[in-house]
């Protein structure tokens, strides 16, 4: 089987949607498949067998496309369409893996060449934009359509959450499988060979924020919590990891404002390899997310750390947690930061939630678990194409 694989965004880059699209490349690779990947002019290669790298050619002034809408990104996706165009006219592909807007593309593509497609649905694409600009609100109908084309006309949609395979189904997906996101960590990773209280120069409790710091995230949300909370425990500290120097900037002011910036730490861009080391020194890791319905992609490795999780009671995080796993706060400041401070006083509520969440990721969201899930997809898939793709994928899987 020869595959395209249409990414709308830098890749690769240590965000969500770029590692997810990494494990799509790891899992197709180990099947056998020949996969060129169509992607933005940032990013760093990645090596798979029988795996090439395609990237856009873009002027220096679309450089920092940053995640969800933008007019830069816009223009990215055009110069993507184009040279995606290029590639199905010069080569014979068997099916087209789209992620994102990309669905709308493959959709033209199939059109115009018959080449069926995968939506991989990381996320509502029309409620997405809507959130970020709601100035585009009166434009909701035409973007909810156009997703429901992006739907109907794949061959299969690969949700990554329940709330947006249920979405799928309701707006006339023919087959669905849910590619829940993973942890890629392990045991290894989660030993420390450093300090973070002594890097910081910190005592006390500690809560733990690791990710971008776009609006979607609540790190407002953990900023206004935090200052509740700390006048009630003294000793809280709040450690941030991520984010671009223009919004540690903005946030850092923010707490500056609010009264909280000594307790407030800022890491900056964090190493993936370390990342575990990270996350097995706090005391608590948050997750504010208020915006959006999918689940962020950082609750499993949160959870497989073995430190409880704090995130906010939304459907984002609630239909996969529960209050067994995971505390669970509305999000408003006053609430959060009693969730905050009651997990800050017991231990034995930390230890104990920490590991349900570790058992919870153990049972269903590692690597093996993934590669399961999306050998169910890709049979189907194979089942539903012509014969001739139906037969070579075959002999591949022999």
């Amino acid at each position: 089987m020869r595959l395209l694989l249409l990414a709308p965004h830098p890749f690769f880059q240590l965000r969500g949607t770029p590692i997810d699209v990494e494990l799509v490349i790891r899992a197709l690779s180990e099947r056998g498949v020949v996969v060129d990947v169509m992607t933005y002019h940032e990013g760093t290669d990645v090596d798979y067998p029988g795996t090439t790298i395609h990237r856009i050619r873009a002027p220096r002034w679309l450089n920092g496309v940053r995640p969800g809408f933008s007019v830069r990104k816009l223009f990215c996706d055009v110069l993507l369409f184009s040279r995606a165009w290029k590639l199905v006219l010069r080569n014979h592909y068997d099916v087209i893996h789209a992620g994102e807007e990309a669905a709308l593309m493959a959709w033209v593509f199939k059109l115009l060449r018959g080449v069926p497609y995968v939506y991989d649905m990381d996320s509502s694409i029309a409620q997405q934009m809507v959130e970020r600009l709601p100035l585009l609100r009166p434009l909701s109908p035409l973007f909810g359509w156009a997703e429901r084309v992006a739907i109907r006309g794949a061959v299969a949609v690969a949700p990554v959450c329940h709330a947006l395979g249920e979405m799928a189904v309701e707006r006339g997906a023919r087959n669905v499988v849910i590619l829940h996101d993973i942890s890629q960590l392990t045991d290894e990773h989660f030993r420390p060979s450093w300090s973070l209280r002594e890097r910081l120069g910190i005592e006390g409790p500690t809560l733990l924020y690791v990710g971008n710091l776009e609006p979607y995230q609540g790190v407002d949300l953990l900023l206004e919590s935090f200052t509740v909370a700390l006048p009630r425990r003294p000793d809280l500290q709040l450690v941030i990891g991520g984010g671009t120097p223009e919004d540690i900037a903005a946030y850092r002011r923010k707490a500056e404002r609010l009264g909280v910036v000594d307790n407030t730490h800022w890491l900056g861009w964090w190493p993936n390899a370390e990342l575990g080391e990270l996350l097995a020194q706090a005391d608590v890791l948050v997750a504010p997310r208020i915006t959006g319905i999918n689940t962020p992609m950082k609750i499993f490795p949160y959870l497989h750390s073995g430190r409880p999780l704090l995130a906010t009671r939304l459907p984002t995080h609630t239909q996969l947690l529960d209050d067994a796993v995971a505390m669970l706060a509305p999000p408003d400041p006053e609430e959060f930061a009693a969730a905050m401070l009651r997990l800050a006083d017991d231990s034995a509520l930390r230890d104990r939630l920490g590991a349900a969440g570790r058992q919870f990721v153990l049972r269903n969201h590692l690597y093996e678990h993934y590669r399961l899930r999306f050998k169910e997809l890709y049979d189907l898939v194979d089942f539903a194409l012509p014969a001739p793709a139906h037969e070579s994928a075959a002999v591949a899987g022999s």
